[in-house]
């Protein structure tokens, strides 16, 4: 019957062999041997992205790429990690601190560990003791996920005609505003506009608005590169 079959069980062993053991650990009463698989593909090294939140009691101000001890599942290993949003667009920002608020994202190299996988992040003192950092899992181990830092030029206007002025200390060479002319501009009151050329050789230029500009207004440009993590992988 269905109910006889329920309670029948068909156990089966295995036994594991091991080369090579120290001799100090078959020595010891207390040490213990874990015995785990891989998965496909998951001794190869990849960008790994994870999921964290910084610990409750910790406010220390952390540095993108300084050196931490990750526990990321069963290994761990010292990387250096860089920081971004945890977003739903194709992009990302790069945070240059460790948020100290929400969810973000650090990616490191290290070996491929599919997700969900525990991640703890600590930082280890100069006296060998380690402070608990963030907490968090897996994301996803993708080379392509593009993390993006953002450089604001600043200027200001020289002299303003109507929709056109002219702007100083956006860029110090004419070859400078030959390369970023297509590059739209803004300013801080929500104008936009274009380069149109570049006036003498000391990095002063043209710009036309969509519309008239106060003097006490500021010209910004916004470039942006993709960045990536620091090679340095090191099991701890």
């Amino acid at each position: 019957s269905p109910k006889r079959h329920c309670h029948e069980a068909v156990v089966s062993t295995q036994s594991t062999g091991i080369k090579n053991v120290p001799i100090s650990i078959i020595e010891s009463q207390s040490a213990a041997i874990t015995v785990f698989g891989l998965l496909p593909y998951e001794q190869k090294m990849s960008v790994q992205h994870s999921v964290v939140q910084r610990h409750g009691q910790c406010d220390l101000v952390v540095k993108g790429k300084e050196k931490m001890l990750a526990q990321v599942g069963f290994r761990r290993y010292l990387v250096k990690p860089i920081y971004s949003q945890h977003t739903k667009s194709n992009k990302h920002k790069l945070e240059r601190f460790m948020p100290k608020k929400g969810s973000f994202v650090a990616s490191y190299y290290a070996p491929i560990t599919l997700s969900p996988a525990p991640v703890i992040l600590f930082r280890v003192e100069e006296d060998g003791s380690a402070t608990l950092l963030s907490t968090g899992s897996t994301l996803s181990c993708n080379p392509d996920r593009v993390i993006c830092k953002r450089v604001v030029l600043s200027g200001h206007p020289l002299k303003i005609h109507k929709r056109t002025a002219t702007v100083r200390y956006l860029f110090h060479s004419r070859e400078d505003i030959a390369y970023f002319r297509p590059v739209e501009v803004r300013t801080k009151h929500g104008r936009r506009g274009h380069i149109k050329e570049a006036l003498g050789t000391h990095g002063h230029c043209k710009i036309g608005f969509d519309g008239p500009l106060h003097q006490n207004d500021t010209v910004i440009m916004c470039l942006y590169k993709r960045v990536f993590p620091k090679w340095d992988f090191q099991y701890f």
